[in-house]
């Protein structure tokens, strides 16, 4: 049985606990590579954002599982909705209830700041998570994602 875990707003000493996570999760989508490094800095620069959050679930000091939301301004909705990113739970706690008592966290984090959409995105293979979506009344849209990286050299 799992023992009883917190949620809570992440802090930096939960850094290294997070890019472990990330590396969970980029290992299951196609689209993105593991790097440490760029995945700390993200997550520094989430941290430090004032349009960002970043809450964690931990389990005796261990983050045991993440996700990262960003407000966004959307005109459809006409006014502020967000991305929810890096829904991840470590690999040895899954399934037991801590990945849905994490977003219903950031849903009601989202209602208590006005925002009145979420949307997020993954991986189209990762059929786990497509199917744990929609168990949590996530909807499918008639949208694709486009990416462009743009080169600095």
């Amino acid at each position: 049985m799992l023992e009883a875990y917190t949620i809570r707003d992440a802090q930096a000493s939960d850094l290294e606990d997070m890019v472990r996570l990330l590396s969970q999760l980029f290992a299951l989508e196609r689209d993105f590579d593991i790097d440490p490094k760029r995945q700390r800095a993200g997550l520094e620069q989430l941290l430090a954002s004032d349009i960002a959050q970043i809450f964690v679930a931990s389990l005796q000091d261990r983050v045991v599982a993440m996700v990262t939301v960003q407000r966004v301004i959307s005109t459809a909705e006409g006014g502020p909705v967000a991305w929810v990113e890096d829904l991840v739970v470590d690999a040895s706690c899954r399934g037991q209830g801590i990945g849905r008592a994490l977003l219903g966290h950031l849903q009601d984090w989202c209602a208590a700041s006005n925002i009145s959409r979420l949307q997020l995105v993954a991986d189209r293979d990762n059929h786990a998570a497509l199917d744990f979506y929609r168990r949590q009344g996530w909807l499918e849209m008639n949208l694709n994602v486009l990416r462009h990286v743009q080169s600095y050299d």
